[in-house]
């Protein structure tokens, strides 16, 4: 059996007040496995993919990544392997008006210490594979909300990460647009083998995954196809 990329076993989480989000979750995802994550407002979806990320801890439970179980990390070790092994794409797209899109989308690369050329050239090569090969020199301010959330995607995939988590991506677009960005984050994300954990209100984001999930206290069900 392929060892897992995100291995969750039995996590619980509360809110303040002792509300219960969620207990007894379990997880566990392959290379290439794409699931979306669904679940009515206020159960935790986003606090999921925060502890997942290691921004937030659990109750009780373990998460590993790559076998790496993140309660044994330190806070600086944490960010180490966010930055090394995770990708994110937030509804908010979180673009630096003040960096043109190559710049934007070359960031992670040279967080991680690449030298500025080559984080350059692969960026150009990911703006090409989402549709804006010709744009890399462009500022943020001249994009649409679709072709700004392309530019998420490719900056979220360009350092190859094994898990990529994606918060609502197309929650501010419409729904041709949101079908034409997931087709291309779809087919990125199985070029690159990446596991993919999506969260979404959308049934137009969650029929691009594999499989879809529903949360809820008991932790994730798996939802049948109609």
């Amino acid at each position: 059996m392929t060892a897992p990329v995100l291995q969750i076993s039995d996590l619980a989480k509360s809110v303040p007040g002792g509300r219960i989000l969620f207990a007894g979750l379990n997880l566990r995802l392959a290379p290439g496995e794409f699931v979306a994550i669904m679940g009515e407002s206020g159960v935790g979806k986003s606090t999921l993919l925060n502890l997942i990320a290691g921004l937030d801890r659990a109750d009780d439970g373990a998460i590993a990544i790559d076998g790496v179980d993140l309660s044994g990390l330190d806070d600086d070790a944490r960010t180490l392997l966010r930055r090394d092994r995770v990708g994110f794409v937030f509804q908010a797209f979180h673009i630096l008006p003040h960096l043109t899109l190559g710049q934007n989308v070359a960031l992670p690369m040279v967080l991680q210490g690449a030298r500025g050329d080559e984080a350059l050239a692969r960026a150009q090569d990911m703006l090409e594979a989402v549709g804006l090969g010709g744009r890399a020199g462009d500022y943020p301010r001249q994009l649409s909300g679709g072709e700004m959330q392309r530019v998420a995607i490719a900056r979220a995939l360009i350092h190859r990460p094994r898990l990529l988590l994606a918060d609502e991506p197309t929650g501010n677009l419409d729904p041709e647009t949101a079908r034409r960005v997931l087709e291309v984050f779809a087919g990125e994300v199985r070029r690159s083998g990446a596991a993919v954990v999506l969260v979404t209100h959308s049934e137009v984001a969650a029929a691009a995954a594999d499989r879809t999930l529903i949360l809820g206290r008991d932790g994730l069900v798996e939802r049948i196809p109609a």
